[in-house]
């Protein structure tokens, strides 16, 4: 079985045409979220008034008073997170610029594709780890950056090196990573919300514990609300991380190993070098999933279930390596 590249343009437009849909998809889900909050936070309320839970009253009072916080918030973190990613990435996977004199054998091989692909070149970070592996990241000319482990540029030959180099280029020519860079910061504030509701719950209990007396029904319906508040947050963290991955598509790795095959004429030495990489992948300082993601194959030590190859951001290896033999 062969893969063909698609190519470069309509990858390119599938890929902004995904993230325009989560940038459209997110404040939906956020705002439906925040009025079922809101709507359990105003139950005494329409209780006493005999009004029903869909009264047209309460959607207007969210729309005009509460809205527009919940989607400036939003908007804030987002475009902190956005801008700020590289930082944020560097700091989550403890990556150092690569000068150029540190390692000329890198540099050649990067420069030398870009002049190839006409591409600008990207920065060059590394990981200071024995493993093998490899990331692109950034959403801009200015910000795209390939890092590797120093394990991957010691134990790998010239070709094989040039292979994982291509394909991690591939994913910035495909825009695969701005596509991802939106997932993580989609999740991230998913993440910090349920952080929060929880932290909110633990006081509400440790409050709730100390004053018992004539208040108990208040504060077991409080307690029952952050509840709520936890559950909705984290079945619809849990919901968006599943869409994200589904939504940003293993055959991202497909189409960057076949643009990769592409650009050096040389599948099987990116073969080899997935071979050798799939053998010793964990980057001891990668805990997050979401920066995992970013990863030519996944970093993170985990056993191998019929639930976690479901829901795998990335493709089985082994099926990547006899795609590109079969090139």
């Amino acid at each position: 079985m062969t893969m063909a590249y698609v190519g470069i343009l309509t990858q390119q437009r599938r890929n902004n045409f995904r993230s325009t849909i989560l940038l459209l998809l997110f404040p939906v889900l956020v705002l439906v979220l925040s009025y079922v909050v809101y709507l359990f936070a105003h139950a005494h309320k329409i209780q006493e008034a005999g009004l029903s839970w869909f009264d047209a009253f309460f959607l207007k009072d969210f729309l005009a008073n509460v809205a527009p916080f919940v989607i400036g918030g939003v908007a804030i973190w987002f475009l902190i997170a956005y801008w700020g990613n590289t930082t944020i990435i560097n700091n989550a996977v403890h990556s150092k610029p690569l000068e150029r004199k540190e390692n000329m054998r890198v540099y050649n091989l990067v420069e030398n594709l870009c002049m190839q692909s006409g591409m600008k070149m990207p920065r060059v970070n590394v990981i200071q780890d024995n493993s093998l592996n490899a990331f692109a990241s950034g959403i801009n000319e200015k910000t795209y950056t390939v890092t590797l482990t120093t394990g991957i540029i010691q134990k790998l030959n010239d070709q094989e090196l040039e292979g994982v180099i291509a394909h991690e280029l591939m994913h910035i020519k495909n825009r695969d990573v701005r596509l991802l860079i939106i997932s993580i910061v989609f999740v991230g504030i998913f993440a910090f919300i349920s952080q929060i509701a929880l932290r909110m719950l633990f006081f509400s209990n440790m409050s709730g514990g100390r004053s018992s007396g004539g208040g108990g029904n208040r504060g077991g319906g409080g307690q029952a609300l952050m509840w709520l508040v936890v559950i909705a947050v984290a079945a619809v963290g849990y919901f968006f991380t599943i869409l994200m991955k589904f939504a940003i598509s293993r055959k991202r790795e497909y189409m960057a190993d076949a643009g990769a095959a592409e650009m050096t004429r040389n599948p099987h030495a990116l073969a080899s070098a997935l071979r050798k990489i799939s053998g010793n992948p964990n980057v001891d300082a990668i805990t997050r999933e979401d920066v995992a993601q970013l990863f030519i194959e996944h970093p993170i030590a985990k056993k191998k279930t019929f639930m976690s190859t479901l829901f795998a951001t990335h493709p089985p290896i082994e099926k990547r390596i006899a795609v590109l033999e079969a090139f």
